[in-house]
This record gives C-alpha cells, structure tokens and sequence, in this order.
C-alpha cells in the first residue's frame, strides 16, 4: 500500500498559532493560498483543517483553497452534532465532484463548545454511539441510493445525495480518518473508519493500539477494507542535528516563559488520546530516538505536545519505523507553515518516498 504525506493549514482566528509570526492576513484566503499552493509544489498530497467552534468554518476554507488549486486535496475536519449526516454527506459529495474527487474527511468526536451551536454534551459511551451512526449513515448515502437509516441518533427515509460520488479505482468515496485513544473511540474506528490517526506516541504505544484495532477488526466482523493507520506528528526538521535540538530547546523555553499569557484550552487533558501524551512527559524529554515530550509540559496540545526532532535523515528514520509497524498516511507539520512546507518538502519528503 501506498504512503501518503499530507500537511496542516491553521484555519485559526487568532494570529500566532503554535510560533506562527503574528500578521494580520494570516488566515487571509490569500495566506491560506499561498500554503495550499506551495504544498502543490513541493510534493505533498494536501493538508488537514482543524475544526472547533470559534474558528474558521473548516468546509467553507476548504472549499475555497480548492477552488484555487488543481491538486491539493482537503483533508476537511467535522464533528457530528455540528452537522447533520445527510447534510454533510451531500455538501461534501458536491465538492467531490467539483474537485473532481479531491475531498477527504476527518471525523472529529472530542468535546467542543457544543452548546454554543446547539449542540449537547453526551457522555463517552453516547458520542461515540453518535458517531458510529454518522460514519454509517454518510457512507450509505455516498455509495447506494434510496436510503432508509432509522438509528437512535439519526433517520433518513428514501435519501439519495446527488451528485453521486464518482468511483476512481478502488477510491469509492472520500476517505474516512477517524481519531480517539478510549475503547469505545477504537471500537468505532475498527468497524467503521478507513484511516486511525495516532498522535505522536512512542513506537511501542502505537505499535500497541495498531495490534488491539487489528484485532477488534476481527473480533467485532468488520465489512469494510482493512483499517489503515496515521500518524498526525509535529516534525522540528533543521540542516543538522545539533541546530534542531537547539532550535527545539530554545522553542520550548519561550513556550515556558509565555505560557501564562496564553488561552488554555478547557478540554486539554480531558481525551484520553490528549492525556496518553501528557503522560509522556513523565517518562523523560526525549523517547526513542528523537520524539520530543517537554512541550507538553508547557501548554503544547494535540500535534504539538510531542516534536519528531532532528535533521531530515534523523526525522525520516523515525518516520520510517511508524511505516515498518503499519502506517501509511502521516499529517506533518511545524512552524513557520510556508518555511516549513518547502523545507521538509524539498529535504524529508524525498528520504521517505526513497
């Protein structure tokens, strides 16, 4: 199976994401562009939208990088109670077509401002139940016509998304990446999902889940293809070993010195995903060879709270050795973007497809 390399646009509102310079057009459509453009560029497949309230509207931004690119391919976050199945699954097929089958999707369960949109905070059990529904429900109505769906959480009678999704090879429909560390998240991802993120654990931690999803595949009668997995990592990539981990030190220093005048996130911490990395901390600054945990400890969160470090033929070694346990899709990132996307670009990206 082919390895795919895709990147992250911060569709944020406010400036200085993650050491991002401050500017006022950061997430200008143009800025946004110049990102997705530049990924065309230097080899990258297309690039994950974070979603959550309060920012950006993550279809409306990926709508419009595609409008104004010819490969780039969204990788578009959604959380169900934000929307509807039916609805998203009609608006995506609609830029499936447009794009001409360039839409991927990233099904997001952890807590948000729900009630700021309407929504309600269920327990674990209940959102995960939520979601199994919309991952059935939106592939029904993107492969078979005339769908009756009567679950707990959703119904539709007779729906038909039109356009339909057009097959390409053994493409169906946009692929389904699904994340989340608790049983009852890894339980959907083994029946219903098509790619399992990971965030950045250890090697032994995600060769770990990738047994037990393995085995929860055929355990629980999985009927789709095989599950896949990724990895969504931060990768701190220099000319040299020495200069990445005196950048990553010095990057971690000011995280310390400003953390207090920084937003906290409410739900850092509540995940079980977000707390397996916290917990890292605990076991040193640098696990493996190079994954980097000390920016956990000072405010670092998702992606960011554990750094893949080192020259680009240290951080393609580590990347590498995710691939021999099985991962196939990777969502890289660090700071500044654009820097970034050209330099590990032109510098990683070649090592790993070698």
């Amino acid at each position: 199976m082919s390895t795919e390399f895709l990147w992250y646009i911060p569709n944020q509102v406010a400036p200085g994401h993650r050491g991002e310079p401050v500017s006022a057009d950061h997430n200008s459509l143009d800025t946004l562009t110049e990102q997705a453009v530049a990924l065309e560029q230097h080899g990258w497949t297309g690039a994950l939208l974070g979603t959550g309230w309060g920012r950006p509207d993550t279809f409306t931004v990926a709508a419009a990088l595609a409008a104004r690119t010819t490969t780039f391919e969204p990788l578009v976050a959604v959380r169900p109670g934000y929307w509807r199945p039916a609805h998203f699954a009609s608006a995506a097929a609609t830029l499936d077509h447009l794009t001409g089958g360039r839409v991927r999707v990233n099904v997001v369960s952890g807590k948000d401002d729900l009630a700021a949109y309407g929504d309600t905070d269920g327990d674990q059990a209940d959102r995960y139940a939520r979601t199994r529904e919309f991952l059935q429900l939106v592939r029904l109505l993107w492969t078979q016509d005339h769908v009756d769906f009567h679950g707990e959480h959703f119904q539709v009678t007779g729906s038909t998304v039109l356009p339909r999704i057009e097959p390409r090879g053994d493409r169906r429909h946009p692929t389904l990446y699904f994340g989340g560390a608790s049983a009852a998240a890894e339980r959907v991802a083994a029946t219903e999902a098509d790619v399992q993120l990971f965030w950045g654990e250890p090697l032994a931690g995600v060769e770990e889940r990738i047994d037990r999803l393995r085995t929860l595949e055929q355990r629980l009668g999985r009927a789709h293809a095989p599950l896949q997995f990724g990895l969504r990592v931060t990768t701190f990539v220099r000319d040299t070993t020495e200069q990445a981990w005196a950048d990553a030190e010095a990057k971690v220093a000011e995280l310390a010195r400003t953390r207090g005048s920084l937003p906290v996130d409410p739900h850092r911490g509540t995940a079980v995903g977000q707390q397996r990395l916290l917990d890292l901390a605990d076991r040193g600054d640098v696990l493996d060879d190079n994954l980097y945990t000390a920016p956990g400890r000072f405010g670092g969160g998702g992606a960011g709270t554990t750094w893949l470090v080192g020259s680009a033929e240290d951080v393609a070694k580590s990347l590498r050795r995710y691939q021999d346990l099985g991962v196939t899709h990777f969502v890289l990132s660090d700071t500044p973007y654009l820097r970034e996307i050209r330099r590990q670009g032109d510098q990683l990206l070649p090592l790993l497809r070698d």
